[in-house]
């Protein structure tokens, strides 16, 4: 070295450098190195520098860099002869760490750090320089990868931490910091387990097992420790962190706070929970008529939905002063609790309620200005159930009227929100229609009572001048001669009082059905031989139809009642015949299945409709557009039903319009 500074290279003390440089040594250096001369042509360049380039340059025409296009670092062009290279030679000094992007003839770009150093002769005059070129490419992109990391880490709503294999934290960015409310230095160096409640210390040792064996945990839901003792709910993704051999060295670990989540999984699963509850009330309400089990229900489900300590629906009756209502039905508190402090008056607090006025909810009663007024309690008795939040819902009938309310009590402040007000307020107006229903049910059950005892007491009272009249047309047809014209008409009136006392028969049976009084009077006998023996009467007094029986048995034993069972045979026997009149044949069958006797009825006539099976085997109802003109009330097949059902049969039909009907029957055998 000379005077001329640090770094410059003395050609004299270099003999043959430039054989020396184009040497294999120069050659196989595993960084890009060149040389230009003073005027800045390329004078050597070794396999490094191709590379680097991506292009061969040729000696003695290019000047100052091997490459096609030089940038600033920030992207912008940079004149060829502004390189550092150029620069070097111009004011003969050596320039070092001013980085500079080259571009290659495929387009890519690379970060080179370029190190020109001037080269003189012996004499001291400049003769060139040598360049050295570091690509410095992936270290610029990991620091911008690495800043960006920074960045997101920093800026991310999510906890981010990582930590060594044995729990110890070695970063910690905001966010953690803002929900586990430990600052970076609080925790940086402690264990991992600050933040674990203690009752979960095995999960972050199955945690570490799993990242020091390479595995990756995803969406581990658990719970977390603040520094205030609150446990969090997380979910956790924790990845290992290798080392530049693949070691694995530690985890990273992001925690979400999913306190949001939990709360409206948990909200619409009590939504859920609860619009099933509703719909079980609704049905229940739309499908049960008796008031007691309606209210005792509505009562339970809405005080179990609010949330409520107890509930109580008050019907609104008032007593000989005026005041009192009636309790009706009470859910989480027993009858004894009220009843022993009285009837609730007419009061300030009740009184918005029972006048239907409005729906009363509060987060503290005794707070209510409306509270506490009224003589002699001025408020609670002593020892009354505890009620701080209160609803109170009028339950209002379609007229208007106020037929009670329901009420609910917590002895915790601000249990009840307008959710509860409103979902209990949908189900009194379904009360109510509910009530209504049922209120109407009873009136009807009432009339259906006085009309079967009606029924019951006519049929009595009919049955006794009938059978006088029969008896006496009876005589009167025997005193007669055999030639008597007269005759014709007698027998004609006896067959029409038949017909009547059958009738008669048939109400007073239902009649008997309705009280549980109808008789029956088991025997072992032959259905067969019954069927046979009413083809045969009944063939004798039609004219219209062939009453064909068909069967492969020669006796069949039953345990029943006789007289019932040819009852109901002579009945579809009969409407097999008056509903066909179109028709001239009516089948039979008898036969054994899985020890049951079944008969069969087949018709030919006009057929029955869906609609019309479900309802035919029911009191008094008839076909319309089969029965005009056919004499009947429409109970020969409830009574047949009914007969069948106490003999454990069942009893049904099979038909289609313009296909006639097929009625079957079967009991045990």
């Amino acid at each position: 070295m000379n005077g001329q500074g640090t770094g410059q290279l003395q050609a004299e003390k270099l003999p043959g450098a430039h054989n020396q440089l184009s040497g294999q040594l120069f050659d196989n250096l595993p960084i890009a190195v060149y040389t230009c001369d003073k005027q800045g042509y390329i004078t050597s360049f070794n396999q490094a520098a191709v590379k680097l380039w991506g292009r061969t340059p040729v000696i003695g025409e290019d000047l100052w860099c091997g490459s096609w296009k030089i940038f600033h670092p920030d992207g912008e062009p940079l004149k060829l002869d502004s390189c550092p290279m150029a620069l070097t030679l111009k004011e003969g000094i050596a320039i070092e760490g001013e980085e500079i992007i080259i571009q290659r003839p495929d387009g890519t770009r690379i970060n080179v750090l370029p190190y020109p150093v001037p080269t003189y002769n012996a004499d001291g005059e400049l003769v060139g320089a040598v360049n050295t070129l570091i690509d410095v490419t992936e270290q610029r992109y990991s620091e911008a990868k690495q800043a960006m990391l920074a960045s997101i880490i920093e800026s991310s709503e999510d906890a981010i931490v990582s930590k060594t294999l044995n729990g110890t934290i070695t970063s910690w960015n905001i966010s953690a910091e803002k929900m586990f409310g430990y600052n970076e230095q609080e925790m940086v160096g402690n264990s991992i387990r600050q933040i674990i409640p203690k009752t979960r210390w095995q999960e972050e040792d199955v945690i570490l097992e799993k990242i020091a064996s390479g595995e990756k945990v995803e969406h581990y839901e658990t719970y977390r420790l603040t520094k205030h003792g609150i446990e969090i709910p997380v979910s956790l993704t924790i990845s290992p962190i290798r080392n530049s051999k693949g070691q694995v060295i530690g985890a990273s670990k992001i925690a979400r706070n999913i306190s949001r989540q939990k709360a409206a999984e948990e909200s619409l699963q009590h939504y859920a929970s609860n619009l099933e509850t509703l719909n079980t009330v609704g049905k229940l309400v739309s499908e049960h008529l008796d008031v007691e089990e309606i209210l005792q229900q509505v009562t339970d489900v809405t005080t179990k939905v609010t949330g409520a300590a107890f509930g109580a629906f008050f019907y609104n009756k008032l007593d000989e002063h005026g005041e009192s209502y009636t309790l009706y039905t009470l859910s989480g508190a027993s009858k004894e609790a009220f009843e022993k402090f009285g009837m609730p008056r007419n009061t300030a607090v009740f009184h918005p309620t029972f006048s239907g006025e409005c729906i009363v909810r509060t987060d503290d009663i005794t707070k209510d200005p409306r509270y506490g007024k009224n003589p002699p309690h001025y408020g609670k008795p002593q020892g009354h159930l505890p009620v701080v939040s209160y609803l109170a819902v009028p339950v209002i009938s379609k007229s208007g009227t106020v037929i009670g309310g329901l009420f609910y009590g917590h002895p915790e402040a601000g249990k009840f929100t307008e959710y509860h007000e409103s979902l209990v307020e949908s189900v009194a107006t379904q009360t109510a229609m509910a009530l209504e229903n049922a209120k109407l049910y009873e009136e009807i059950q009432k009339l259906n009572a006085k009309k079967d005892e009606f029924i019951g007491l006519a049929s009595h009272e009919l049955k006794t001048p009938i059978t006088s009249l029969s008896g006496y047309l009876q005589i009167i047809n025997h005193r007669l001669p055999a030639d008597d014209a007269n005759k014709a008409f007698i027998e004609k009136a006896l067959s029409q009082i038949n017909k009547l006392t059958s009738l008669i028969a048939d109400l007073l049976d239902i009649s008997k059905i309705e009280t549980g009084q109808l008789p029956f009077t088991f025997t072992v006998f032959d259905l067969l031989q019954l069927v046979h023996e009413v083809i045969e009467a009944m063939q004798y007094s039609t004219k219209t139809h062939r009453l064909v029986l068909n069967t492969n048995l020669d006796e069949l034993l039953v345990t029943a009642d006789r007289q019932r069972m040819e009852q109901v045979i002579i009945n579809l026997f009969s409407n097999a015949i008056k509903y066909s009149p179109g028709a001239s044949l009516v089948n039979i069958s008898v036969s054994v299945a899985d020890n049951k006797a079944l008969v069969s009825v087949q018709d030919f006539g006009l057929g029955i409709t869906h609609e019309q099976q479900e309802r035919i085997f029911t009191r008094f109802y008839r076909v319309e557009d089969l029965g005009a003109g056919i004499s009947g009330l429409g109970i020969g097949l409830f009574i047949s039903k009914e007969i069948i059902k106490r003999h454990n049969g069942r009893i049904w039909v099979e038909s289609g319009q313009g296909k006639g009907s097929v009625f079957f029957f079967e009991i045990p055998v």
